[in-house]
C-alpha cells in the first residue's frame, strides 16, 4: 500500500492530545499540504455570498477525499454553495479548525471529543463513513487467531484508535490487555518491529498495516475494524458560529454528500470514482479501490440511522460514549464529557426532507 496515508480514525482522540503536548502527528496525516480546489455557485444572492466560500480542510482518508468527487461533478455548483476545500495533513488540519481558520474539519469522532475537551468544540452535522477493514491487527506468521495472542508482544500507539480496536480485538477472545504484552510504538514504525520480530502482531491503520502485509511474508489480519463497525466513525465537524450564521448552505454541503455517496455505491461509476480519488494522493486506480473497500461509505437512509442513538457501536453517540470511557481510562482528558452535543442529526433530516 504505497503514499497514500489513511488517517483516523475515532479513538485516534490522543491524537489530538498528542499534538498538544507537541508530538507527532498521527493517523490521518498526508504527504500532501496546501488549497484543495474551490466551487463557486453561478448565480449565488448576495446575501449568501457575502460571508464568502465555506472553508473546509480535509485529509487523507478515503471517506474525506471522497468530495474530490463532488469538486470534479460540480455538485456544490448545482445546490448553490460556495466552497474552499483546504487540503492539510490530518493534524494540521485539526490545528486549523481550533484556530478559526477554517470554518469545518473533517474529523474522527473520538479526535472531536479530544479537541472539545481542549475547548475547540464542534458540531459533527453529517457522517462520511466507517472503517470497514483499514484498521487490523496484523499476526506474523503462524499466530492463526486473537487467542494465539496470549503471551505474545504487540506493537501498538498507546492512546489511540488502535489501541481501542486491539482491546475490542483481545475482549472477543475473553482476553484482557494483561494477557499480552504491550509494545509502545508511533504507529508508522510498527512494520518495522513486526519485520524485526520486535513484536508478534502489531495494530495498525492503512497504509502501515497494509506495508506489514507486504513486507512480513505470511503476516495476516486477524481482527479488523470490519469485525466492529461503527468503532470508527468519520464526520464532518462545523464551527457554532458557521452552523448558526449559515445552516442553509450547510444543509446544501450535507445534500452533496448525500449525491457522492451515490455516486460511489453506483457499480458503474465505481471505476471513475477510485481514479478521481486516486489522483488526489497519487495513487494509481486498482490501488486505491482496495482502500475504498475498507470504508464504508455512508449516505442518507445510514446517516438518519446512525444518528438515532443506541448504546452500541450502531449509532454515532454510542459509539462515542464508548470512546470516551477509553480517553479518559486511558488519560487523553481527565473527566467525562457528555457526547450528545457533539453531534445535530437535524441537518440530515432537512437535507433528505427537502426543507
Amino acid at each position: 500500500m504505497s503514499a497514500v496515508s489513511s488517517t483516523r480514525r475515532v479513538l485516534v482522540s490522543a491524537c489530538f492530545g498528542a499534538l498538544t503536548l507537541g508530538l507527532v502527528a498521527c493517523k490521518k496525516s498526508s504527504p500532501v499540504s496546501g488549497l484543495g480546489a474551490s466551487a463557486t455557485p453561478s448565480a449565488a444572492s448576495s446575501s449568501e455570498a457575502a460571508p464568502g466560500p465555506l472553508r473546509i480542510a480535509y485529509s487523507d482518508w478515503p471517506g474525506w477525499v471522497a468530495w474530490e468527487i463532488a469538486l470534479k461533478k460540480g455538485y456544490f455548483k448545482d445546490e448553490g454553495v460556495d466552497v474552499s476545500f483546504v487540503w492539510l495533513q490530518y493534524v494540521p488540519s485539526i490545528e486549523a479548525f481550533s484556530e478559526g481558520k477554517v470554518d469545518a474539519v473533517c474529523m474522527t469522532n473520538g479526535d472531536a471529543l479530544v479537541a472539545g475537551s481542549s475547548d475547540s468544540a464542534s458540531v459533527g452535522i453529517l457522517i462520511n463513513d466507517y472503517s470497514n477493514g483499514n484498521d487490523m491487527v496484523v499476526a506474523k506468521p503462524g499466530l492463526d487467531g486473537v487467542a494465539a495472542l496470549k503471551g505474545k508482544k504487540i506493537g501498538v500507539e498507546v492512546g489511540f484508535v488502535d489501541h481501542l480496536l486491539l482491546m475490542e480485538a483481545l475482549k472477543s477472545a475473553k482476553l484482557s490487555e494483561s494477557d499480552v504484552t504491550i509494545v509502545n510504538t508511533k504507529t508508522e514504525q510498527t512494520p518495522a518491529l513486526l519485520q524485526s520480530g520486535g513484536a508478534d502482531a502489531i495494530a495498525a491503520w492503512q497504509p502501515n498495516s497494509g506495508r506489514a502485509l507486504d513486507d512480513v511474508p505470511g503476516s495476516k489480519p486477524i481482527f479488523t475494524s470490519a469485525n466492529v463497525p461503527g468503532l470508527i466513525y468519520d464526520l464532518l465537524f462545523v464551527n457554532k458560529k458557521s452552523l448558526g450564521a449559515r445552516r442553509s448552505d450547510w444543509v446544501k454541503v450535507v445534500k452533496v454528500w448525500f449525491k457522492v455517496a451515490d455516486f460511489i455505491s453506483d457499480p458503474a461509476h465505481q471505476a471513475e470514482a477510485a481514479q478521481i480519488m486516486g489522483a488526489r494522493v497519487g495513487l494509481a486506480p486498482e490501488k486505491y479501490a482496495k482502500l475504498m473497500a475498507g470504508t464504508r461509505l455512508l449516505g442518507a437512509d445510514e446517516n438518519r440511522k446512525r444518528y438515532q442513538k443506541t448504546a452500541d457501536f450502531g449509532s454515532v453517540q454510542g459509539s462515542s460514549e464508548i470512546v470516551d470511557r477509553f480517553n479518559v481510562g486511558n488519560h487523553v482528558y481527565k473527566e467525562s464529557l457528555p457526547v450528545d452535543p457533539y453531534f445535530d442529526g437535524s441537518l440530515v433530516e432537512q437535507a433528505v426532507s427537502g426543507k
